[in-house]
């Protein structure tokens, strides 16, 4: 076995000697769940009442399943900087790069095996949501669209989106180094900062031209659908601006916010001391 294979080995080993993982992902399946009825029972038994807003069924089903990277990202955020901040708190660090001494092999083997287990999340998230999206979209009339091809790319887009946010959250953790602040920092940004930007950017052009470089909007960019980012087709008063980046550019910037975070993290902190 080669020092890389050893490394990827360790760090799996890891991250499933805790019980983070595993409950992250249930709280990410039933937080998915919870947001997927409710968007599947808006879009259904309540579009009369809501001025008759109705969408093609593929739209509306797109948007119900892909809660889980629009609303659930945060879960892999924490599960990337927790394990982070855990080895620095705990300083397992350094006793791994006593190992291993090659950095760059450890920083390469994290990225890998959390990329893993944020698909491992995604793949919890989205049975909360087509679990209960679906009979919901069933019963108010909808459609739940599950024979359809544009659903599981979907779904596929969805899990390599919560997979890359574990290991920008990843990142974040090096940066930041204290668990407290990294925990507080991910729940306020994605929560309430980067919602409330994205809302208020959407009433002027320039201003949605610049949001949909945000995390967020490159995420629900490259997912293809999103509650969010749909807000212009339920509402035409929204100016034009606020359309995505599409699939691609989605992708782009997604991984550019990826590479960002680990190479700062790689600069920064990594290649000190950490003991």
């Amino acid at each position: 076995m080669n020092r890389l294979m050893r490394s990827l080995s360790a760090e799996w080993r890891k991250v499933r000697a805790t019980k983070l993982w595993w409950i992250l992902g249930l709280v990410l399946g039933l937080y998915s769940a919870m947001m997927a009825a409710m968007f599947a029972f808006i879009f259904g038994a309540m579009s009369d009442e809501m001025g008759g807003i109705s969408l093609p069924p593929q739209q509306t089903a797109n948007m119900v399943y892909s809660s889980v990277s629009t609303f659930g990202y945060v879960i892999p955020l924490l599960l990337g900087a927790l394990m982070a901040t855990g080895e620095l708190r705990h300083r397992t660090l350094a006793l791994t790069f006593t190992l291993e001494p090659r950095r760059g092999i450890v920083l390469l083997s994290k990225t890998v095996v959390l990329l893993g287990f944020g698909i491992v999340l995604g793949i919890a998230g989205l049975l909360g949501a087509i679990g209960v999206g679906a009979p919901v979209l069933a019963a108010t009339g909808g459609e739940a669209m599950l024979d359809s091809g544009d659903t599981w790319m979907l779904v596929v887009r969805v899990l390599a989106a919560i997979g890359l946010w574990s290991i920008i959250g990843f990142g974040v953790g090096v940066l930041v180094r204290n668990q407290a602040f990294a925990i507080v920092l991910a729940l306020v940004f994605t929560q309430f900062v980067e919602p409330v930007l994205r809302t208020g950017a959407q009433f002027w052009e320039w201003s949605a031209q610049v949001a949909k470089f945000l995390p967020g909007s490159a995420t629900d960019a490259f997912v293809g659908a999103s509650v969010m980012t749909s807000m212009s087709s339920l509402d035409p008063s929204l100016p034009d601006g606020a359309g995505a980046l599409g699939i691609w550019g989605g992708l782009l910037v997604l991984l550019g916010y990826a590479i960002i975070a680990v190479a700062a993290g790689w600069a920064l902190r990594w290649r000190r001391d950490v003991v």
